[in-house]
């Protein structure tokens, strides 16, 4: 993958025209979906696929007359910066906020693309044609944001900037989360096979201590390479691997630190063990909860999926531990 800072100016054009392309496909299918259940919002994405059509003719035109006729083989997903999105317009019947939140989402990241590749821009056209789009992917974003106030209560719909807080959730919890479930899960097996192998706490302490803060490190750099945050608006991509990474041995610590009981202590293995998988209790239920709150998860769906996945762990560390 590409980073945006390395594109060309003929490859940032080339990108916006295939991306928008492919949004006005997505409009249409978010048109045909909601046509039957509410006709009137059913017009306005119509309205907005042709404008994205249109937008794509412009961006042609100028594509044209710098470069020629032939568009070289790149699209945004070949660019390390955009979000991957779900393709929630695959799925039929969908509610009328969650098209709302898919289409803030578009439209946000599409502003963002055009304002920082007008920043690059050398050419006068170029730069004024860029600029003028994002300021009409910035209307869309508000037509978005207004779509359904009049089918969703006062009381209901919260008046704030949904875009702006699934970007927060992008920024801190997404990575947080992401680092505490791979921390609180993928240290189970070497701890407790450390415990059950050694039936000593100290011994085990510092397997787990070592797991976690590895996976720390290994997660935090993950998380910082994925996304440079240029056009995401997700951040400092050492901040994300920051967060990620802290997040990732505190979900491995937490469950280690039982094991501190003294091995002098009468029982002291068993102590630390009863401790420790009271800990892996609340941890995994929290990070489905957190799941469930941030990420649009149901909550017994994230309940089963994490709970499930970490007992199993668990158990595949006690079984090579007690081997």
């Amino acid at each position: 993958m590409k980073n945006f800072a390395d594109l060309t100016e003929r490859e940032v054009l080339a990108v916006a025209i295939s991306a928008e392309e492919e949004d006005s496909r997505i409009y249409m299918s978010f048109a045909e979906d909601l046509a039957a259940r509410y006709p009137e919002s059913a017009k306005i994405f119509e309205e907005m696929a042709e404008e994205e059509k249109t937008h794509r003719h412009m961006l042609l035109e100028m594509y044209e007359q710098r470069f020629g006729k032939n568009l070289p083989p790149i699209r945004r997903d070949d660019v390390k910066g955009f979000l991957r999105r779900r393709p929630v317009w695959l799925t039929k019947n969908l509610s009328l906020d969650t098209i709302r939140k898919a289409a803030e989402t578009m439209e946000f990241e599409a502003e963002r693309f055009y304002v920082k590749a007008a920043e690059r821009t050398t050419d006068v056209g170029v730069r004024r044609l860029l600029g003028d789009l994002a300021e009409a992917e910035k209307s869309h974003e508000n037509v978005a944001a207004r779509l359904t106030d009049s089918i969703l209560s006062a009381d209901v719909r919260e008046q704030e900037d949904r875009t702006r807080r699934r970007m927060f959730v992008l920024q801190y919890v997404q990575p947080g989360l992401a680092g505490l479930m791979d921390g609180s899960v993928s240290t189970l097996a070497p701890l407790f096979a450390a415990a059950f192998a050694t039936h000593q706490n100290w011994p085990t302490f510092l397997v787990g201590m070592a797991a976690s803060i590895g996976a720390g490190i290994s997660m935090g750099f993950a998380e910082a390479l994925s996304d440079d945050g240029s056009l995401t608006g997700r951040g400092s991509p050492w901040l994300r691997g920051l967060t990620c990474g802290l997040m990732t041995t505190l979900g491995g610590v937490g469950h280690t630190l039982p094991y501190l009981v003294p091995d002098t202590w009468a029982n002291a293995f068993w102590i630390a063990t009863a401790i420790a998988g009271i800990v892996v209790f609340f941890e995994l239920w929290a990070i489905a909860y957190i799941r469930a709150r941030y990420m649009d998860t149901p909550f017994m769906q994230a309940a089963f999926q994490i709970v499930l996945g970490g007992a199993i762990v668990l158990a595949v560390g006690i079984l090579i531990g007690g081997a």
